[in-house]
């Protein structure tokens, strides 16, 4: 098997599709939850701030799913195909979700009648929030694992991601967005919109505190497979503890300095910190068999040849940072609090 600076490919891109992955729940977590807030916004001229702040950047932020499902698939196919069958319902519903949210966000300004724009904010907030929520439901059931035959085939049924544990997690990304996405909206406003924002933020980071907090517990009491890496490496243990100070310091820099761009940057590595201690418990498995543990997809059994994924590494390397450097142009040229004009939404 091939190596890259004593990494094997399949280790490789198993970073790399968690890195692609890490950046799009950033970038378009906060859009997704600043939808989720929309309807708690109740004047035509708040909504349009808040639409515009997002106006801009949340398609560019959807580029990221779109290469990290690209990478997902030519990377690990043989997970692909397992999960998308076992996750059907879901990624259906997501998929469904992404559109009605574009589709809301271009029509809501196109007529001028009052029942046209409570529509489609209606819309667009609906489809935001679930989308926050599915992504959690998606991750929930990855985490628990799934019945997978000899065949590595899902064998479950098919309303079996519908979990307490996997709801829980999916509400909890919720939360957790709707912070990320109340941290950013605040950056781009001010006045009466602002104060309403700051206190979104608050409810927002006290239902993501409880919620994650009672997935921890829950995590620990009754699935201790998601622990035994951090119990065997006791050095690893570093990085809830920083996950954890992430989240402690976003109230204090919102409360004490009134910093919301630091605020946003705790509140982005507060998902690179959950997300780096999903990556910890899982690898090198991808998806957990509970039907029998000899059947559990690891990326050694997924991965595409090693020719294939040292060709894709070197795409990677010269893709990955372009697309970076296009969307930090994009953020430069619309930073700064949102003013409308006759170009806006």
């Amino acid at each position: 098997m091939n190596t890259l600076f004593g990494l094997d490919y399949p280790t490789w891109w198993f970073l790399v599709v968690g890195a692609v992955f890490s950046a799009y729940v950033i970038l378009d977590g906060f859009d997704l939850g600043a939808g989720a807030l929309h309807l708690f916004f109740k004047d035509e001229e708040s909504r349009r701030i808040a639409l515009n702040a997002i106006g801009p950047v949340w398609d560019g932020n959807e580029v990221w799913l779109v290469v990290g499902g690209g990478a997902f698939f030519a990377g690990f196919p043989v997970v692909y195909a397992t999960l998308l069958s076992a996750m059907y319902i879901p990624f259906m519903l997501f998929l469904l979700c992404i559109i009605l949210r574009a589709v809301s966000i271009e029509f809501r300004s196109k007529e001028p009648w009052d029942w046209w724009k409570n529509l489609w904010d209606t819309s667009y907030c609906i489809s935001s929030g679930m989308l926050s929520f599915l992504l959690g439901v998606i991750l929930g059931n990855i985490l628990l694992g799934m019945p997978i035959n000899d065949q590595l085939e899902f064998s479950g049924d098919w309303l079996m991601f519908l979990n307490p544990y996997a709801i829980t997690v999916g509400l909890t990304s919720l939360a957790l967005m709707s912070m990320h996405g109340a941290i950013y909206l605040a950056i781009k406003t001010e006045g009466e919109l602002y104060t309403k924002v700051v206190k979104l933020q608050k409810y927002a980071m006290i239902a993501f505190m409880v919620l994650f907090g009672l997935v921890t517990v829950y995590s620990l009491i009754n699935y201790p497979h998601l622990t035994d890496k951090l119990k065997a490496n006791p050095i690893m243990f570093i990085i809830p503890v920083l996950a954890i100070l992430s989240i402690a310091n976003i109230p204090r820099l919102i409360n004490k300095k009134k910093d919301f761009l630091s605020a946003f940057i705790f509140s982005s590595l507060t998902f690179i910190f959950l997300l780096i201690l999903v990556a910890i418990e899982l690898y090198p498995t991808l998806l957990l068999s509970t039907e029998n543990a000899a059947n559990s997809i690891t990326i050694y059994h997924a991965a595409s040849s090693d020719k294939s994924l040292g060709i894709m590494l070197i795409i990677a390397a010269i893709g990955a940072p372009l697309t970076a450097v296009y969307t930090y142009i994009v953020y430069r040229s619309f930073w700064g609090k949102v003013k409308l004009d006759e170009t806006s939404y």
